[in-house]
């Protein structure tokens, strides 16, 4: 993948498979996004017919956004910062919980062009899924290119995480 991040047909193609991987388990699919604002969300319903198996989207760009809708704890955004494991975590759990699906993707990073520090450089990014049953992982990734790329590329990473993740 370019620092440009996937195209548009691209990241339709992840939809595809990722679409086609809910129907055959008769599951639904929550987003909880904060960097990419909604971007997954977006990708998913471009697809015609996802109602079936897409209904919940959280923007939770805010902390305060995190807290009331996702769950997020005060403590935990205090000790490690929006931008960490802990947080997509908790996002990914309080998006599975709080819309009923079997799977839920959750995104918090720093897409720039300001905001990184040296700790966590603009395009650090961090996924958590969770679903199905009590799975859950995170993983922490470290994207190149513009504020557009590191968003686009964060969007991929999401969706095949979750086509992964509903391969086992």
């Amino acid at each position: 993948m370019s620092t440009q991040g996937p195209d548009d047909a691209a990241l339709a193609a992840l939809v595809d498979t990722l679409a086609t991987r809910l129907i055959a388990r008769d599951a639904r699919i929550a987003t909880a996004e904060s960097c990419t604002g909604g971007w997954v969300a977006k990708c998913l319903t471009d697809r015609p017919g996802s109602s079936a198996w897409f209904e919940y989207g959280f923007v939770t760009y805010g902390n305060a956004a995190k807290l009331a809708l996702l769950g997020v704890g005060e403590g935990t955004l205090a000790a490690h910062g929006a931008v960490s494991e802990e947080v997509a975590e908790q996002m990914a759990i309080g998006a599975r919980l709080a819309s009923g699906a079997e799977l839920a993707v959750a995104i918090t990073g720093i897409a720039g062009p300001d905001g990184g520090t040296a700790d966590k450089p603009v395009g650090t990014v961090w996924l958590a899924w969770a679903g199905p049953g009590a799975r859950l992982q995170a993983e922490l990734r470290q994207f190149e290119g513009d504020r557009d790329a590191i968003r686009r590329q964060s969007v991929a990473a999401a969706l095949q995480g979750c086509i992964g993740l509903l391969a086992s």
